[in-house]
């Protein structure tokens, strides 16, 4: 029988042959680079049209010069108000790290804990529909208040900020476990801490890394803002900084180093998700 007859399901957006060459998809390499670059491309060309009049605010080429400058030695340390970009970035992430680990040593627990309870439910909701609305940079004279240090102040508006997509996603999580699973659970006579270990944290894996995700994405967010009103050392305190001396180029660049890293951070949780849940 011909096997023209049959349709397979995506076969008609398959490429040509002539758009193969050595075992490469240039057609469909072709469609994930050239969006992105047409796009840079009118970013760019409306930045210089802005630009070449002159003003305050530099060029794509003068931007593109300070860069290069900032980055010849971006891990440069003359004393502890000039430091390279490098040592600020390191100093956010480090602070994301920190804030985010004890984020996630509450909020997983807790969304478990929630999520398995209805009594834990009941009395955990109103205080989360309370308090997730609340910018976490309103904690942060609490974080100052209690600790006395500028940098825990930033840890803890980092946490207040991170907490909560993993609290509400892993509870979330659980309430959705088949009820079959637990029914089986329940005949083997499992302990609730083999039900927690060997059942829902399986069935809630896609939704806790869902929850990590906007956490970490949160916590990049918070801690730019912290730092800026904190100052010290940080990516946030340094393009802050940059304004105050009107150098405005450098705050470009930093703009251009938040993108970035928060770009890499969500690549790589994005790449973790699709490993441990086999999505496409």
């Amino acid at each position: 029988m011909d096997s023209a007859i049959f349709h397979i399901p995506g076969d008609s957006a398959a490429p040509p042959a002539a758009a193969r060459h050595d075992g490469i998809d240039r057609r469909g390499l072709a469609l994930r680079v050239l969006p992105p670059a047409i796009g840079l491309a009118l970013l760019m060309g409306v930045w210089a049209l802005a630009t070449q009049k002159g003003g305050s605010f530099p060029t794509p080429g003068q931007t593109w010069d300070v860069a290069a400058q900032l980055f010849a030695d971006p891990f440069h340390r003359n004393g502890p108000n000039d430091q390279g970009m490098g040592w600020h970035v390191l100093n956010s992430l480090s602070r994301v790290a920190l804030g985010f680990g004890l984020a996630a040593l509450a909020g997983i627990p807790l969304g478990l804990l929630i999520g398995r309870s209805s009594f834990a439910n009941r009395m955990a909701a109103p205080l989360i529909a309370l308090l997730k609305p609340v910018s976490p940079l309103a904690w942060l004279p609490l974080g100052l208040l209690a600790f006395g240090s500028a940098n825990s102040a930033t840890v803890w508006a980092i946490v207040m900020g991170a907490l909560w997509p993993l609290l509400v996603h892993t509870a979330a999580g659980v309430q959705r476990v088949p009820q079959d699973y637990l029914n089986v659970a329940r005949v083997l006579r499992l302990s609730e801490w083999t039900v927690i270990t060997r059942v829902l944290l399986p069935a809630v894996l896609p939704d806790v890394l869902t929850g990590i995700r906007l956490s970490v994405g949160t916590a990049w967010l918070v801690v730019v803002a912290a730092e800026m009103l904190t100052g010290g050392a940080g990516v946030g305190a340094w393009a802050w900084d940059a304004w105050r001396r009107l150098n405005v180029a450098h705050v470009i660049v930093a703009i251009v180093v938040i993108g970035t890293v928060g770009l890499l951070l969500e690549g790589m949780l994005k790449r973790l998700a699709r490993h441990f849940t086999f999505e496409d």
